[in-house]
């Protein structure tokens, strides 16, 4: 609710200062022409988004994605107790986990909305839904696919040249984060 307001307010100051400076016309050219790229945008990462999330599927479907669930089990028990004792919760969080090492936001959302509603069931946000969120928020990406694909349709040769930037950036902002979210449950418990 506040973001909207603040979204427009944004959108009314622009206008108000295109008016009064003049530069009504080149305020509207420049909205036509931000609306015709983000489509073009979304247009051309829609082939990489449904290669992805049916490679996700197709991965849950033969299984890959509880063989990944045992070889993340270790980790995932040390960092979500709670998967020791549900493993409908454990396979939710491998296969974010996985979603988001290919650098898949948009196909890890729908799978950690569950694992986030197995965690949630008294209706608090635990300790442990905190981690998944900071998680989440700052994925360890093995493959930057949705970047790739956005640098790929801009016309960038080689659009995974970013790889050791985002697999250093990726582990120090996700481990940080997840320290930083199990320090401050120990000072706050819930």
């Amino acid at each position: 609710m506040v973001l909207s307001w603040i979204w427009t307010l944004m959108v009314l100051l622009s206008i108000l200062c295109a008016l009064f400076q003049g530069t009504g016309g080149a305020l509207a050219g420049a909205a036509m022409q931000g609306a015709q790229a983000g489509v073009t945008l979304a247009i051309s990462m829609a082939g990489s988004i449904c290669l992805w999330s049916g490679a996700g599927k197709l991965m849950e479907r033969v299984g890959i994605t509880a063989m990944l669930s045992r070889l993340l089990r270790p980790l995932l028990h040390r960092v979500f107790p709670s998967t020791k004792k549900d493993p409908i919760l454990a396979g939710n969080l491998s296969a974010n986990i996985c979603a988001n090492f290919l650098g898949l936001g948009n196909a890890a959302t729908p799978m950690g909305i569950r694992a986030a509603k197995g965690m949630n069931k008294d209706g608090a946000a635990t300790n442990e839904l905190c981690r998944l969120i900071v998680l989440n928020t700052a994925s360890i990406q093995l493959i930057p696919a949705n970047v790739a694909a956005v640098r790929g349709s801009l016309g960038c040769a080689a659009p995974f040249d970013i790889l050791p930037a985002v697999w250093i950036t990726s582990l120090l902002s996700a481990g940080l984060g997840v320290a930083a979210a199990w320090l401050l449950g120990k000072v706050w418990p819930k």
